[in-house]
């Protein structure tokens, strides 16, 4: 039992920070925040993606070209240029990689806007801090693990983040319905999505890429939209206005 809670909250608390702080904040800037709080997301987003952790700066100027190329050839992560997952997932690594040693200069309307903190970025792309968080992870299941079987969930924990992105990216772009007509293939996977956060309504994302609602029709329910209106009305973050 306690195994299980350990995953689920692992899963949906890296999940949250990155559709919250990585997409919906540094990709798209849908709300706005005070830098003690950006900076409080940011060591949340590193704590809970762990070994796993994701360059803001990277993961922006990634997902945007996203956005400006979908299902194109210059998309970074399009499902429909591979032949498996697998093969979509190392792409996106080495598209990554780029970005993280700058060794691909990103074209100028990708560039900017984006929270950057170069201590914590070096920090949490670091291998040191990525074996650290491994190695609490294999602790936590040498503890508290009763079956065997159970061991086969510490390979989740490591690369949580990616393999968030690659369900999102593959699934996304591939199965289930469209309200809109977005000239490419996105996809929304299901029409209640919590077991990814409401990041598999792809197809309202790409037609509406700043509302923070990613639930277009009613029975579209997007579960971290809530929590930011709920934050919205705490006064720790501001909705952009057009999507209160």
């Amino acid at each position: 039992m306690i195994i299980l809670i350990f995953f689920l909250a692992h899963w949906f608390l890296s999940l949250f920070f990155q559709t919250f702080f990585l997409h919906r904040y540094a990709s798209h800037k849908m709300f706005t925040t005070n830098i003690f709080f950006e900076r409080t997301f940011y060591i949340m987003t590193y704590v809970f993606q762990g070994s796993s952790f994701l360059n803001p700066r990277a993961y922006a100027i990634m997902h945007r070209e996203h956005h400006a190329y979908s299902d194109t050839e210059k998309d970074p992560h399009s499902p429909h240029f591979f032949t498996d997952v697998f093969q979509m997932m190392w792409h996106t690594v080495l598209s990554y990689r780029d970005h993280i040693k700058r060794l691909k200069e990103p074209e100028e309307r990708f560039k900017g806007n984006y929270p950057e903190w170069k201590f914590l970025d070096y920090i949490g792309s670091s291998i040191v801090s990525r074996l650290i968080f491994g190695g609490l992870y294999i602790a936590f299941y040498v503890q508290f693990a009763t079956a065997w079987w159970m061991f086969l969930l510490i390979p989740i924990h490591f690369m949580m983040g990616p393999i968030h992105g690659a369900i999102v990216n593959w699934c996304g772009h591939k199965y289930g319905y469209a309200n809109f007509d977005n000239n490419d293939k996105s996809k929304n996977t299901t029409p209640f999505d919590f077991l990814m956060l409401g990041e598999l309504f792809q197809n309202n994302h790409h037609k509406r890429p700043n509302n923070a609602n990613f639930g277009a029709k009613w029975f579209e329910i997007d579960p971290v939209y809530p929590v930011m209106k709920l934050m919205h009305w705490a006064r720790i973050i501001r909705l952009r206005k057009a999507y209160l």
